[in-house]
């Protein structure tokens, strides 16, 4: 459920008409609902109540915003960080250090640092090299490192190729058949609390099927590091869980999965650690976009070109992703359209033969589910500049990200003495 309804044949952002913030903000821009997120937020810890005390951080990679951010700060969510950037951005936007997990294959030397630095909660190690650096710097400066070590464990998430994580090929994490051995090793660094074990397979994950395998390895895991006399006291089971991006798609839902987590990992004997992202933001925000005009080549359906364009949402060209396409003041007519963007390059393609209302040039249209991987993934490809993101609460809104202008970009350029 969202909070972006058609109200009196206008389409609103919960009390908010969108053709509104059209006109105070302009297009494209980004606009996320209060209520929603903090709904999502809401289920997914009820999802979790045959769990003890779990540690819920939220994915900042899907959406980080400092509005966002702050509405599940305010939730009691911690933060899934994996860069610098994104730690400074969560305990920006009022999340507890304690409650940061950083997580990520290539954390340099100073961002190690920084996550100590800034007394974070965890850090997912993902590989033996990492461990022992982490080690030898938290030893220099004094510190212990609460850790966890990231297992690959072979699994299939049966989701795009391009967010699977869980896989031998991919470079997340160490093997499964390996990482008892690894432990092991680490945990007579002096500058390493080894505590737990973490998994992550992949995103937008349609079957739970794939991590009940996983979560399977994990607990056979943890019982055998056990068996070895070392100590585990927390398994960060991740993130993953699916959105629908179609009207009437079907997928497991939070108390689904829930559930399947409260059986697999009876007897760990462990806090439970997870990090949604898409499952929390995604249906909390669309990308509200004008049509610029509409054109025919051949006999084939028209091409609606709007002003929102794949470095504004990124999902459909990198990833042959579905998007909802919705006027804002639908008139009841049907059109079947291609539906592309004005970037000069054939991938900058939402949807091609697609039905949806009739839309003419100046008509307001929403692409829905946009609030995970949406602003955060967009670029400044064709000198374009970066969209504005709104928030809304009720009856009002906010801007809280400018447009940022591709003028202002340039200015971040120089031309060297020696080219004038």
């Amino acid at each position: 459920m969202d909070h972006f309804q058609l109200r009196d044949g206008v389409l609103h952002a919960e009390d908010v008409p969108l053709p509104l913030i059209a006109e105070q903000v302009g297009t494209p821009v980004y606009v996320y609902s209060r209520a929603t997120l903090e709904r999502h937020a809401r289920v997914f810890r009820d999802a979790l109540s045959g769990v003890e005390n779990p540690h819920i951080a939220f994915a900042v990679k899907s959406n980080p915003n400092l509005a966002v951010l702050r509405v599940l700060a305010n939730m009691g969510y911690g933060a899934d960080v994996v860069s610098g950037g994104e730690l400074t951005r969560a305990l920006k936007a009022g999340m507890k250090p304690e409650d940061i997990v950083f997580s990520g294959v290539g954390k340099t030397h100073a961002e190690l640092l920084q996550g100590l630095e800034e007394g974070i909660g965890q850090f997912n190690i993902e590989s033996e090299e990492e461990g022992y650096e982490l080690a030898a710097i938290a030893a220099r400066h004094g510190k212990r490192a609460a850790c966890a070590l990231r297992v690959n464990p072979d699994v299939d998430a049966r989701t795009h190729e391009k967010i699977s994580t869980g896989k031998r090929e991919n470079k997340f994490g160490v093997p499964l058949d390996r990482a008892a051995d690894i432990y092991a090793r680490l945990a007579q660094e002096d500058g390493l609390d080894m505590r737990g074990v973490a998994v992550h397979i992949g995103s937008q994950l349609a079957d739970l099927e794939p991590l009940e395998t996983a979560f399977g390895k994990v607990g056979a895991l943890i019982a055998e590091l056990r068996g070895q006399g070392c100590t585990v006291t927390h398994a960060d089971l991740g993130g993953g869980l699916g959105v629908p991006y179609k009207a009437g798609e079907e997928l497991p839902s939070p108390a689904e999965y829930g559930e399947m987590v409260a059986r697999v990992t009876k007897g760990w004997s462990v806090q439970l650690m997870f990090e949604p992202g898409r499952v929390i933001a995604g249906n909390a925000g669309i990308l509200l976009s004008r049509v610029i005009r509409s054109k025919r080549s051949g006999n084939g359906p028209p091409f609606v070109v709007v002003d929102a364009a794949m470095n504004d949402l990124a999902r459909p060209a990198m990833y042959g992703a579905w998007h909802d396409f919705d006027a804002v003041v639908p008139t009841g007519d049907r059109m079947t359209a291609h539906i592309v963007g004005p970037i000069c390059e054939t991938g900058d393609t939402f949807a091609m033969d697609r039905e949806c209302d009739a839309l003419v040039a100046g008509d307001l249209a929403v692409f829905r589910t946009a609030g995970a991987y949406g602003a955060t993934m967009a670029s400044s490809y064709n000198s374009r500049g970066f969209v504005a993101e709104v928030l809304v609460d009720g009856d009002k809104f906010a801007v809280v990200a400018d447009r940022i202008a591709a003028s202002a970009i340039m200015d971040a350029e120089r031309v060297p003495e020696w080219l004038a």
